[in-house]
């Protein structure tokens, strides 16, 4: 297994204004609505939105796939309001918690710890979206993160009208 780390960069524009899309971002009960893959919901989501701050995440799998709850977990590093959004991210517990992703049933090449960031571009009344996370490694999940977070960013794109 090729065990270099490399950076997954993923950019994305929304027809709404960095103010909405910052607060689907920031906003638990927000995030829950549009968080997972296709047909994966979000029934918690819990934000301590500050540095140093936690949050815990939950994606329910559709029934087709087990119905199984799973959660991620991480801290803020940094905060710049409209602008940027630092932090780790690590499957948890249901407390938080982290958990040896390979205990968790995920495949070995999952890694621990992933970081991310997350710049906010404003462009008049559109919003560029530049997520970036590194820590990791060639195989099946990196593949399985970039085809999640992209369906997860379509979500946020067809939920952006009940946001707003």
């Amino acid at each position: 297994m090729n065990t270099e780390k490399q950076d997954i960069v993923i950019t994305r524009e929304y027809n709404y204004p960095v103010e909405l899309v910052w607060k689907a971002w920031t906003d638990p009960t927000l995030v829950m609505k549009w968080w997972g893959p296709t047909d994966y919901t979000s029934p918690r989501c819990e934000i301590d939105f500050r540095e140093g701050g936690k949050y815990v995440f939950c994606m329910r799998a559709p029934d087709m796939h087990g119905g199984m709850e799973s959660y991620s977990a991480g801290v803020y590093k940094k905060i710049v309001p409209l602008e940027r959004l630092e932090f780790n991210s690590y499957l948890s517990d249901q407390d938080g918690n982290a958990i040896d992703p390979v205990q968790a049933g995920v495949q070995a090449d999952f890694p621990r710890n992933i970081e991310f960031v997350i710049e906010f571009i404003a462009k008049g009344e559109r919003t560029v979206l530049k997520i970036t996370e590194s820590g990791w490694t060639e195989g099946e999940m990196l593949k399985y993160a970039i085809l999640g977070m992209k369906q997860s960013l379509e979500k946020l794109a067809d939920k952006m009208i009940e946001i707003n």
